[in-house]
């Protein structure tokens, strides 16, 4: 008689491993701020990193491929009055990135493809609605400039960021924890301070169910599966560290419900939805949880866990069309060091074959909008754009969303000036032939690259003329004090 012993599962032997020295990211200043952030994102062209900076708050934005020591001049956006809190890059357009901070302020900045030449002070939108901090980011996942931003006044505010107008607002009873977008985008789930968890209507506010979550008085995080079901990271009675599995339908009965550890770092659930993984880690561990989510008991099932001798401030995970799929890799994350350093970890399905492993990448969200911020918004309700893995990395094509529109869309042309939802409808449209977000040709790429080098230059001449005027008053005083000193010698040899 014969049965199984291990459950079998294309990703049981998944294992991370860190990159090199020299292709991580070191001598940055990570902030030490204590907000509940992960205070990393990435995509297939860019990284970003919150960072410790004098005068405000700032982030660092690098070109993937700039690995290795970050210089200490490197610019930076830096245009919130107070620190930056959250970051999110938009899944629509590599170069756009949303920020949020504690002076109540949601920014969005254009990154021009080669990274920034000079720190960037002005955002292309900049939107204005809450009256406290605002710690926490989400942009839709099927359609397209549309924002989720939650602060401490215990308000939801949903935007189309093309118009800079508020589409809805949601108010929670107590300060808000996490939020989350469904699939499809069609329902939205917070967490909040009072330990109960929402499933909301986010076009109308509509409270659809209510529940209790975790019973612990810590922050608790949920996301949205595939399927209708509901993942949530929390703590119990007794602070030891859960994890939960619920369905929409009944979302006051766990269908798994699960002890993790003791420990006292708030647990971030990062989902894989094309092969139904979520990894668990928290700021304070030195370890990254993996568990595969599957429709057999328990459902979901732990993998292995990844340690490192280093606990990490934060960490970004890579959306899988940034994957290096000639290496079989599922998952990519930057963790971030409290020294300064960021460790690239890989984590890959041992396989022998150079062949495209179909089983393994299923078809992914691509870097195309479903729909418009004004389609949903009329209630039209889509799964995102999947795309097909075997041609390997894939960028964002930046494509244009041509359905007719009321108003004119800011990211799509350069602003005349920044909107405010009140100076939103007094916005005048900008000339036809000038979009922001269009591909530079080669002609352009190459100028504005003799435009950086220029600048570059500058920046040397300047610094080594400061240098000379430097020696010069030094070398002026020295010849003073010496003229001095030979002066008093011929007094006093008169004096004799």
């Amino acid at each position: 008689m014969s049965f199984r012993i291990v459950r079998q599962s294309k990703f049981r032997h998944v294992y991370g491993q860190a990159l090199k020295r020299e292709q991580c990211y070191d001598n940055i200043r990570i902030t030490k701020n204590s907000w509940d952030s992960t205070f990393c994102v990435v995509n297939p062209k860019f990284i970003a990193i919150v960072i410790e900076a004098a005068g405000g708050g700032a982030f660092l934005c690098l070109p993937l491929k700039q690995t290795g020591r970050v210089d200490v001049n490197q610019p930076l956006v830096s245009g919130h009055k107070g620190p930056v809190l959250d970051i999110a890059w938009c899944p629509f357009n590599d170069n756009v990135i949303a920020s949020a901070s504690e002076d109540a302020m949601v920014r969005v900045w254009q990154i021009p493809d080669n990274g920034l030449g000079k720190s960037m002070t002005e955002p292309i939108v900049e939107l204005s609605g809450h009256q406290r901090r605002v710690g926490l980011l989400q942009w839709h996942p099927s359609a397209n400039n549309v924002l989720l931003s939650a602060g401490a006044d215990c308000r939801i505010i949903i935007w189309n960021v093309g118009t800079g107008e508020i589409l809805s607002t949601i108010d929670q009873p107590d300060l808000i924890f996490h939020c989350s977008w469904s699939w499809d985008g069609s329902h939205l789930c917070t967490t909040c301070k009072d330990k109960k968890i929402r499933i909301y209507d986010p076009r109308t506010g509509e409270l659809e169910q209510e529940a209790d979550g975790h019973e612990g008085a810590k922050p608790q995080r949920a996301i949205y599966l595939k399927n209708n079901l509901i993942f949530t990271t929390g703590f119990s009675r007794m602070s030891e560290r859960q994890y939960s599995l619920r369905s929409e339908a009944s979302l006051g009965e766990p269908i798994v419900l699960e002890v993790l550890d003791t420990s006292n770092g708030v647990l971030f659930p990062f989902y894989d939805p094309d092969i139904n993984l979520i990894y668990l880690c928290a700021k304070g561990d030195s370890n990254i949880r993996y568990f595969e989510v599957t429709e057999e008991a328990p459902f979901v099932h732990y993998i292995s866990t990844y340690t490192s001798t280093e606990p990490q401030r934060g960490i970004g995970l890579m959306p899988k069309r940034g994957c290096d799929i000639s290496n079989c890799e599922i998952a990519k994350f930057y963790k971030l060091h409290s020294k300064g350093f960021v460790e690239v970890i890989s984590f890959t399905v041992p396989r022998k074959s150079d062949v495209f492993q179909e089983d393994i990448y299923p078809d992914t969200p691509a870097s195309e909008p479903a729909l418009t911020a004004e389609e949903w918004m009329s209630g039209v309700d889509k799964d995102p754009v999947l795309m097909s893995l075997k041609e390997g990395r894939v960028q964002s094509k930046k494509a244009e969303i041509r359905a007719p529109v009321k108003k004119p869309n800011i990211l799509d042309k350069k602003p005349v000036k920044k909107l405010t939802p009140s100076a939103s409808k007094e916005a005048t449209p900008s000339p036809p032939g000038s979009p922001l977000l269009a591909t530079s040709g080669a002609a352009t790429q190459r100028l504005e690259e003799l435009t950086s080098e220029l600048k570059k230059m500058k920046a040397i001449i300047l610094k080594h003329e400061v240098r000379i005027r430097d020696l010069e008053a030094k070398f002026s005083a020295e010849s003073n004090t010496n003229n001095n000193i030979g002066n008093n010698g011929d007094l006093l040899s008169d004096e004799v």
